[in-house]
């Protein structure tokens, strides 16, 4: 009796990568393929890279050269942010590079049984000097509204009672839709209809709505009012700051400073009792002295996040400040850095953790 083809799936980088890969599966399983959790047993591996931070995409490549070199004889495909940037690469063995694009037509077969995961963009407008997410996916292409509803009126009736929006920027969805700008934070923007997305799918009889992720500069008042309005959805609100230093925060070209941040969150946590918050941090960017880490750390004791994702800034080849700003701050102060924001964030989580078992 012949068996079923099957095909191992590896995921690394952030939720938007996590969807994707839902369908990738769903690909596979059209094609009447299995999926199997050890690489050694499939007859296709596909490879779902991440670029943002250097250590995911060493990781990737760790596991491409070690199925290489295993010479089992499998089909190897690679995808994902390393093939938006880089393109194919002259790697032997390596037998397709295939741009996401390929997948993202079928509908997804969910990983998560309780969470279904809803991409409502891909791309990215913003230009941040650290980030090479818009050399990866390119310019922000927003799904329309109706394909969005009725993804998640799909996985209401399959039994899913939470839901998770994501883009890279879920507070500009639509922008692309609209020629009207507003100003916020003393800068012009494109008038975003997420909020009217979030209403709608907030209204459906799901538990729990969350997104991910927002910016600072476009979190507008007609977001912080839907949010207050729907006890549905979530009250942990991922809101990146990455740096808590002014000149810092101009090098990464974010559109915000220390002062605007801090009088959002406090503007949100007027409207939406309850409201937690859980972030992104750099540290050791080009040309952070002590002094202006320490505005990161004022900004932590501030806020009170209830967890802080941390990275120890690397140059991503193809970006701004790679090309143009040193890499400056030794690996061992960024390790320093990186333990005293951890320490002051996230011990509570261990913590937590230590006294619930």
């Amino acid at each position: 009796m012949q068996r079923d083809k099957q095909v191992y799936i590896k995921t690394f980088g952030c939720a938007q990568n996590v969807a994707d890969s839902e369908r990738i599966k769903a690909y596979y399983w059209e094609k009447g393929f299995k999926e199997t959790e050890k690489w050694r047993e499939a007859d296709e591996v596909v490879i779902n890279t991440c670029i943002v931070r250097e250590s995911a995409e060493n990781r990737a490549w760790g596991l491409i050269d070690n199925i290489v070199k295993s010479k089992l004889g499998q089909k190897i495909i690679v995808t994902g942010c390393v093939v938006g940037a880089y393109g194919r690469k002259e790697i032997k063995g390596v037998d397709e590079w295939a741009k996401i694009d390929k997948f993202l037509v079928w509908e997804p077969i969910r990983a998560k049984k309780n969470v279904a995961l809803i991409s409502i963009s891909t791309g990215c407008n913003n230009h941040c000097s650290f980030c090479i997410v818009p050399k990866a996916r390119g310019k922000e292409v927003s799904r329309t509204m109706s394909t969005i509803l009725a993804e998640v009126d799909r996985a209401i009736d399959s039994g899913f009672k939470e839901v998770v929006l994501i883009g890279q920027n879920v507070n500009s969805y639509g922008s692309d839709f609209e020629k009207e700008s507003w100003v916020h934070m003393g800068k012009k923007r494109i008038v975003s209809r997420f909020p009217e997305l979030l209403e709608m799918v907030a209204k459906r009889k799901l538990d729990k709505v969350s997104f991910v992720s927002s910016n600072p500069w476009d979190f507008s008042d007609e977001l912080i009012e839907t949010i207050a309005k729907y006890p549905n959805i979530d009250r942990l609100i991922h809101l990146p700051f990455q740096s808590g230093n002014n000149e810092i925060l101009k090098k990464m070209n974010r559109a915000y400073t220390k002062e605007e941040y801090l009088e959002l969150v406090n503007k949100i946590k007027s409207k939406v009792p309850g409201v937690r918050f859980s972030t992104d941090i750099i540290i050791g960017f080009s040309g952070e002295t002590e002094e202006m880490f320490e505005d990161t750390v004022d900004v932590c004791k501030k806020v009170g996040f209830e967890i802080a994702y941390i990275n120890k800034y690397s140059p991503r080849t193809g970006t701004v400040s790679a090309k143009m700003m040193a890499n400056d701050v030794s690996i061992k102060e960024k390790k320093r850095r990186w333990v005293v924001l951890d320490e002051l964030v996230n011990s509570k989580i261990t913590m937590g953790e230590k006294n619930a078992k």
